[in-house]
């Protein structure tokens, strides 16, 4: 059975930095694509990054480019999103998502694999 469990969230003041991880098992980490998306109070899930089994090419929203790092360690079967310069608008529950399905930049949990989130609060 899949599992994902996301961690790192919490509180964070404009312009700061948080480091997200999720803890995948139940599948073959390594040969799986991975995305992080994220929901922000009354809004829709927004794709947020993605990355390939290899690492290579990762994509971000327009968003979040320039300001978030997605990597994984497959060795440890983990997945991370580093985020700097963080915005208000930034503030949502952040989900790690195994074979995600979006469309015009939003996304569905009627589909893929999704942990149970963590909480991201930018703030001053």
């Amino acid at each position: 059975q899949v599992r994902l469990e996301e961690s790192g969230g919490g509180l964070a003041q404009p312009g700061g930095s948080l480091r997200l991880s999720c803890a995948a098992s139940g599948f073959t980490f390594s040969t799986y694509a991975m995305s992080w998306a994220r929901q922000a109070p009354g809004k829709g899930l927004e794709w947020v990054s993605g990355i390939f089994s290899g690492s290579s090419d990762p994509y971000y929203a327009d968003s979040v480019k320039g300001r978030f790092t997605i990597s994984r360690d497959n060795a440890k079967n983990t997945l991370y999103l580093q985020m700097n310069s963080l915005k208000p608008d930034d503030t949502a529950l952040y989900y790690c998502v195994k074979d995600i399905v979006c469309s015009n930049n939003l996304c569905s949990r009627d589909f893929g694999s999704w942990g149970q989130g963590t909480q991201v609060t930018v703030s001053s």
